[in-house]
């Protein structure tokens, strides 16, 4: 075959399109159960729009963008990430005069140019959420329970949420100084992005998983350790509001995120002993990255979820997805004038709200075997001797029984099939 998905990308076929409508149906109504609306942004956008929000010397920013200039000379990225094109939104659209606290939640379609493995692809989906104006440690506390109880509703029981707190402008200097501080003498013990990753971008040190950095790693500085006082308080009250919902968290000194744009809250909710790249939810909060694209001092939070991961933990802990009872119609005939009858019949049971489809044209009963393979509950059987007495044979897939039916009764019928 000439052509395949290109690399890193996959199809979403037909089979594992439950999975994906369960999921988007679940997350949007806890969302909304939150007080959160739907806000939808464009697959690309202006490239600075990434490199102030993200960071130029993230790796993202560095090596794993789809940047390119399009016919009238712009520089545009597909979207990377879900939280910059947001924030751009909110200030865009003066969202910032409504009432705050604003709430939003998002589907987007995100692109990596990165190493494809499991549950991690270069077009990956994900699941968001956005909260501005509001800084109180409660808003945290909220953001991740909402990311827990999507999870919830999707049957995902087995999960851990790690949490920590990576300070603010006013503490986090003082923090990477140690830590640069720590890191130098050791510095032939550790991998050669992490040599890089000293001088650019001191807190990727700790989110390193070569095994090599690991002993290293281990003994360095803990952020929670340098807190200023106002991020220290807002840490404890967050930690109080969780216990409070009784959601379970574990203190994670090398969670830091791997965007600039964070300050404070920073949290993951991944499976249980799993790999590096197991995390299905990430976040934290961002206070700053407002003012970083030109707006006044905002406070921010957030989280993405992928799709691709929470679908996979769905089929690992076997959750059943709830059984769709509307009855679907396959049209079988026997005979020219049949099938043209059944082509007609299809198209009013469909405008009158049940889904039918015409069987091709083959044997009656290879078209009864395709009408088991497209999930049919029921088929509907016309031939010439049917249509001469206005009548139709309905079969009922799921108990194998059959009868005739007046064909001025078959809406009335196949209504009632679905009470």
């Amino acid at each position: 075959m000439r052509f395949q998905v290109p690399k890193g990308t996959s199809d979403i076929l037909p089979d594992e399109q439950p999975y994906w409508r369960f999921f988007e149906s679940r997350a949007s109504e806890t969302a909304a159960s939150f007080g959160y609306g739907r806000i939808d942004t464009p697959m690309f956008e202006d490239a600075q729009l990434f490199v102030r929000g993200v960071g130029e010397v993230t790796d993202i920013i560095e090596s794993e963008t789809y940047t390119f200039e399009d016919r009238g000379g712009d520089l545009i990225t597909l979207r990377p990430e879900g939280t910059a094109p947001v924030c751009r939104a909110y200030l865009e659209h003066g969202m910032h005069n409504l009432p705050q606290p604003v709430r939003l939640y998002y589907f987007s379609t995100n692109f990596r140019y990165e190493r494809p493995q499991a549950g991690r692809y270069r077009q990956h989906h994900q699941m968001g959420i956005e909260v501005f104006g509001d800084g109180d440690a409660s808003i945290d506390a909220e953001v991740i329970e909402v990311g827990w109880r999507v999870l919830d509703s999707v049957g995902i029981r087995d999960k851990i949420l790690g949490l920590n707190s990576i300070g603010d402008t006013e503490c986090r200097p003082g923090y990477v100084e140690e830590l640069r501080s720590y890191y130098r003498p050791r510095v032939d013990d550790i991998c050669r992005d992490c040599r890089r990753r000293l001088d650019q971008n001191p807190l990727r040190l700790l989110d390193c998983k070569q095994a090599s950095c690991q002993p290293v790693t281990a003994g360095a500085p803990r952020s929670a350790d340098y807190l200023c006082t106002a991020c220290r308080e807002h840490w404890e009250a967050l930690l109080g509001y969780l216990r409070d919902v009784e959601l379970p968290y574990r203190i994670d000194h090398r969670l830091v995120r791997g965007f600039d744009y964070y300050t404070r809250t920073v949290f993951e909710i991944v499976p249980p002993d799993e790999g590096s790249q197991s995390t299905m939810v990430g976040g934290g909060r961002y206070d700053g990255l407002i003012e970083e694209l030109g707006g006044a001092p905002t406070p921010g939070i957030g989280f993405g979820m992928g799709v691709e991961r929470a679908i996979l933990n769905v089929k690992r802990q076997g959750v059943q997805l709830p059984t769709n009872s509307r009855t679907k119609v396959a049209l079988a005939h026997v005979g020219e004038a049949a099938r043209l009858r059944a082509a007609r019949l299809a198209s009013c049971l469909r405008m009158a709200g049940t889904p039918a489809m015409l069987a091709p044209r083959r044997s009656l009963r290879s078209q009864m075997r395709y009408a088991s393979s497209q999930s049919a509950t029921h088929a509907v059987i016309i031939g010439d001797e049917e249509m001469g007495r206005g009548v139709v044979v309905l079969r009922d897939l799921d108990r194998g029984e059959q009868r005739e039916v007046a064909l001025a009764d078959l809406e009335t019928v196949l209504r009632g099939s679905e009470a």
